[in-house]
Parts: structure tokens; C-alpha cells; sequence
């Protein structure tokens, strides 16, 4: 949740008396290092609004200085009329066995779609990405039929696949052959697609702790509370389940949200409320926050907020205070700073999920349940809190991918994905792409390669993260970036100390006492501070301002949800932002690196590579 409440403002609209020449054109291509360009590459290097672009670009059409193109509903791209010859197609070769495809220099409107329903296994420098279709792509697909999710896939391939074609609906419905739902004196029933599943597959893979006695061929009553298990434990065997239970909403609760909706906000909360349950996964700065919050008032129920931190939930109630009439009396925090039960409820993961804790919780008959930070759910410590009863259940998160490949788990604990096509929102201008470049250093002498190489494990690691070059690759960065703010995110404390002590910047970490911690974040806001170093605190959990400039030093071993983490601290609504990945050459960093930026790049963010010359 970070910033996420805050209303964009539009890019600075085109001066009239100065539109877009060709020239000047050409100049943006020349920045962005690219031949062509949507509307919103011009408005963050014109740090114009995403409607003055589009305006001042179609005017240059129009007096035939550029070349326009359009691709089925993808945004337009723009080149000049002389380099058409340059503009390459892009090649799409289809494996259906190995359900893979190669993209060789995908479209901004191929990579969006195959986001739909592909996962992105490897990219390469030269513009080669390798996507794979696996079974939980198709089943949380964003669709509401396959027919649906199969045009998407006609949209991208270069020819029908029948093969690959018949898989994906063979596994749409496989997604369907099992059900939950509520008998009409109230109690919860598992419905499967035939007896044949029910008894070699549920009653094979379920006992006496999930289900009573069989109620028919097709249907078990469910032990109350075993709803989650059940759910999880068919997932496992490859049989998601479909939630459709009829949960009692609670006492009604009126929500007033006091700021308009933005459009793709709007479909996420219809979308939501049309099948009671799902996760909104946008890009950090959508404002998923107050999606959210949209939700909470369209729902009109008592809401649990369930959140990975204390800090966080206190973040969450002043959200609510500021965009919402809701009284102070009327929202409670429950953790172990503070217990309240009130109409809407912010309480932590792990405090709803003790078992001396979770009967306030069950006696209560919440309309809405909001996961924030979804992404913890798998974990052991913060799994008994899905259990919880509610009509509606939200989760949220920008990067719902974990390394234990338990991402999928989400979808199957809380709902579907909502709102991935992170490109439509950079296109549209709501939230600006960050660019990406991963730098490679050289090793700053040949005693610190020895010391690589004389080590092992994390040891060897931290000898790469802390390689003495880098801090000459950061001076060169922010001298490159003089006028920006920027933060510098580290991993180990005293390597942090180390770069805030020889750039004469401050230093946050967890031991950082919160009053200086907020004083120091407020500054860099109001723009009264340019810089700061950042430690993982910055990661997640508190309210991070955002930034035109990201470095990130070290931490490589982490993950790839905790790169598009620190992208996000730059992606902004207006004007053009970058992200720095700075990995040792030669050193393991560099496959750590190309792993964290990955699933950026199956968000259709584009990444360059390069490496820093040093003197």
C-alpha cells in the first residue's frame, strides 16, 4: 500500500504555441532509443498528459511527417515516414506440445495479451522471449468463457493451433468439475461434475475431517471450517474449486467514498462484484487501495482488513479516514498494539490467524474480507486466516508470484485475477512504465574477484552485492540524474551505512525510530530531500513516496515480486521515471538479476542491459 491513495495528476498538457515538430520527434525516438513510440513514451519524455501526445502526434500525421499503425485494439504507435522500412514485425513461433511460444520482438499490444493467459520463462538481450502456457494460466484466466480466452489466444498466434486449442479447453473445464456451495438449510456442500469424481478423486483425497457423509453420487456436506483445506487440498491434486457459497453479508454498513473512481477502477469493482471474489493485480501507484475502498461501499458490510503488519494497518486507517465518512469509532485495529472490533475491522494476518484470536473473528459476519499484500497467503503462518467466513473476499496485490511456485494458490484461496494488463494502464497515461535497464560492474580490483571465488554460499553472494565498483556506478547514476529524486535500495545494514556515510545522504533500515523515518520519508516528498539510501523496509508494509529514480545496489538473491516492488517505487502518473539493477559481472548476480526482472518483463515492461565503463 504504498501511495496508492493518492489521486494522479494529469501530465502537463502540449503549449499551444508549441506543438510537436518532426524534428523534435525524431529527438524523443533519439531518447527513448527506440524507432517507434506510443503516445505515452511521448508524454513521459514531453512530460505532457497522455490526451496532449496523442493530439500533437496525429498532428504530424496529418501534415505527413509521421507514419501511424494500428494493431486491433492495441495502442497506435508512431514513426517517422522514412524509417517504415525499419519497422520490423514481430515473429511468433508456436511449439503446442511443449505448449510454448517464442516471441521475437513482441508488440506492446502481443505482450499485454499473452500476459492474459502465458507466463513468461526467459527473455534474452536481443529481444527473444519464451512464454509457456501452464495449466493454473488457463484456469485463472480473466475471462468469463473460454471462447473468450481462446479469441485472445487467435489474437497473438500467428495461425490457429487446434492442438494447443483443444488443451486449453480440456483445462477450463477442469477448473470447473468441482464446486462449493450452500444448501438451503445453510450448511456448505462440495458438488463435483460426476460420481466418478466424487469418489476417486474427493472422497480419495478428502476424510472424515473435511466431509460428513455423502449427501448423493455428486455432492458431500462440508465439516464447517474445512472450507480452505478442501480447497487447497483439491488444488494439489489438480482440481481447483469453485467458490460459489451464499455467505451471510452481516449487519449492513453505509461507505461513502469521497473521490470518483477512475474508469479501469471501476471495472475492477464490477468485475469483482460480479463473482464475489477476486484479487486486483495492478501495478504499484493503480490505486488498488481505493478499489478497494470503491468496493467496501458497493458491498455496504461490516469489512475485515487483513494486513502483513501493524505499520500497515495504521497506514490502512488513515486511508480510510481520509477517503471515506467513516467516523474514527467506526474502524477498530486489532494486533498486538491495539484490540478493536468495530464495524470495519483492520486486524494482521497473524493475529486473525491464532486460534485464540479467530472466534472474535468468526462470530462476526463480515460482508467483505480485504487480503492486502495477498501474496503472504501461502505461507503457513498466514493460512488459517482464508478460513475466515465473508460474503465478499479482495485480495490485493502487485505481484502475486512467490518462489515456492505457490502463486497460483492465491487465485484458488481468495478469487480470480483482476486488472493484470498492466500495458493498457502505462498506454492509457494512469500509471507511467518505468524503465529498466540491468547495469553490469566490473569488479572494482583484483583482490575483491579473489575474495569471490575464495568463498562459498551467501558469503559469496554478499562479496558480490557489496563489490566496491558499485558505489562509483551510483555516483555516475545520480550525477546522470542530477535533478531527480532518487533512493538507493541495499540489503545488509552496514553496507548501507557505508554508501549513505561516502554520499552524504541519509540511511533508513528497520532500526531507523520511526519519528526520523517518517520526518526523513515527508522531506523526500515535499521534494525538500533528494536522496536516500533504503534498506528492505522499503520493500513493503509502509508508505514509501515514490520516486524518478531507483537504484537498486543489492539484494539479488531475492525475488522477483521484491524487484517489481522497488519498480513500482517509479512508476508514476506523470513524465518519465527509471529503474538501475546493478549486478557484478561474472558473478552469479547476473542470472539472480535477469530472474527478478523477469516477471516485469511479462508485465510488458521493456528491459535493456547494459555495462558501466569504469575510468
Amino acid at each position: 500500500m504504498t501511495n496508492e491513495h493518492d489521486e494522479p495528476a494529469d501530465g502537463t498538457p502540449a503549449p499551444d504555441d508549441q506543438p510537436l515538430s518532426a524534428t523534435e520527434f525524431r529527438a524523443v525516438l533519439e531518447t527513448l532509443g527506440r524507432p517507434v513510440t506510443t503516445a505515452s513514451g511521448v508524454a513521459r519524455v514531453r512530460e505532457w498528459s497522455q490526451t496532449a501526445a496523442s493530439d500533437a502526434l496525429d498532428a504530424l500525421v496529418d501534415a505527413g511527417d509521421l507514419e501511424r499503425l494500428d494493431v486491433s485494439d492495441d495502442p497506435r504507435v508512431w514513426y517517422p515516414r522514412e524509417f517504415a522500412d525499419l519497422v520490423s514485425p514481430e515473429h511468433v513461433v508456436v511449439f503446442p506440445d511443449r505448449r510454448e511460444l517464442v516471441v521475437e520482438h513482441p508488440e506492446q499490444f502481443t505482450r499485454a495479451q499473452l500476459t492474459q493467459f502465458a507466463h513468461l520463462v526467459d527473455s534474452s538481450g536481443d529481444g527473444a522471449y519464451i512464454y509457456e502456457i501452464r495449466e493454473e494460466d488457463v484456469w485463472w484466466a480473466p475471462y468469463d468463457h473460454v471462447d473468450d480466452l481462446v479469441r485472445t489466444m487467435r489474437n497473438v498466434l500467428p495461425e490457429r493451433s487446434p492442438k494447443l486449442e483443444e488443451w486449453v479447453e480440456s483445462q477450463w473445464r477442469r477448473a470447473r468439475r468441482f464446486a462449493l456451495t450452500t444448501h438451503p438449510d445453510g450448511y456448505t456442500v462440495l458438488e463435483a461434475e460426476s460420481p466418478e469424481l466424487m469418489g476417486n478423486v474427493a472422497r480419495q483425497k478428502l476424510d472424515a475431517d473435511h466431509l460428513h457423509a455423502p449427501i448423493s453420487d455428486t455432492e458431500g456436506w462440508v465439516v464447517e471450517g474445512k472450507e480452505g483445506e478442501i480447497k487447497r487440498t483439491l488444488y494439489d491434486a489438480g482440481y481447483p474449486v469453485q467458490d460459489l457459497r451464499d455467505l451471510d453479508g452481516g449487519a449492513d454498513l453505509d461507505v461513502d467514498l469521497g473521490l470518483d473512481l477512475r474508469d479501469y477502477q471501476r471495472d475492477w469493482v464490477e468485475r469483482f462484484l460480479g463473482s464475489g471474489a477476486g484479487v486486483l493485480v495492478g501495478p504499484p501507484g493503480s490505486g488498488k487501495t481505493v478499489a478497494a475502498m470503491g468496493a467496501m461501499s458497493e458491498v455496504g458490510g461490516e469489512t475485515l482488513v487483513l494486513a502483513p503488519s501493524r505499520e500497515l494497518a495504521g497506514q490502512w486507517r488513515e486511508a480510510l479516514l481520509t477517503h471515506t465518512d467513516l467516523d474514527p469509532d467506526q474502524i477498530g485495529e486489532y494486533h498486538g498494539g491495539e484490540k478493536r472490533i468495530r464495524p470495519v475491522t483492520i486486524a494482521t494476518y497473524r493475529t486473525a490467524g491464532m486460534e485464540r484470536h479467530r472466534k472474535l473473528f468468526d462470530e462476526r459476519r463480515w460482508g467483505l474480507i480485504v487480503y492486502d499484500e495477498v501474496h503472504h497467503i501461502p505461507a503457513a503462518v498466514y493460512r488459517k486466516s482464508v478460513d475466515l467466513q465473508a460474503k465478499h473476499r479482495l485480495g490485493l496485490s502487485a505481484t502475486p508470484v512467490r518462489e515456492d511456485d505457490k502463486g497460483a494458490e492465491i487465485f484458488t484461496l481468495i478469487g480470480p485475477p483482476i486488472g493484470t494488463d498492466w500495458a493498457k494502464l502505462f498506454e492509457a497515461g494512469f500509471v507511467a512504465e518505468p524503465e529498466v535497464e540491468l547495469r553490469f560492474v566490473p569488479w572494482g580490483s583484483e583482490a575483491d574477484r579473489d575474495e569471490y571465488a575464495s568463498v562459498t554460499g551467501h558469503e559469496r553472494r554478499r562479496v558480490a552485492g557489496s563489490n566496491p565498483a558499485k558505489l562509483d556506478a551510483i555516483r555516475s547514476l545520480l550525477d546522470e540524474h542530477a535533478d531527480a529524486k532518487a533512493l538507493v535500495f541495499v540489503e545488509w545494514l552496514d553496507q548501507g551505512e557505508s554508501y549513505a556515510e561516502a554520499l552524504g545522504i541519509p540511511f533508513i533500515s528497520g532500526d531507523t525510530p520511526h519519528p526520523e523515518r517518517e520526518r526523513l520519508f515527508d522531506e523526500f516528498r515535499r521534494g525538500e530531500r533528494a536522496r536516500l539510501v533504503v534498506s528492505r523496509v522499503g520493500d513493503e508494509g509502509i508508505d514509501l513516496p515514490n520516486a524518478e529514480v531507483a537504484v537498486v545496489a543489492s539484494g539479488l538473491g531475492g525475488s522477483r515480486r521484491q524487484a517489481s516492488q522497488r519498480a513500482g517505487r517509479t512508476m508514476r502518473p506523470a513524465g518519465s521515471s527509471r529503474l538501475y539493477v546493478l549486478a557484478t559481472r561474472g558473478t552469479r548476480e547476473e542470472e539472480f538479476a535477469r530472474q527478478q526482472l523477469r516477471h516485469l518483463a511479462g508485465k510488458g515492461i521493456r528491459l535493456t542491459e547494459t555495462t558501466f565503463e569504469t575510468e
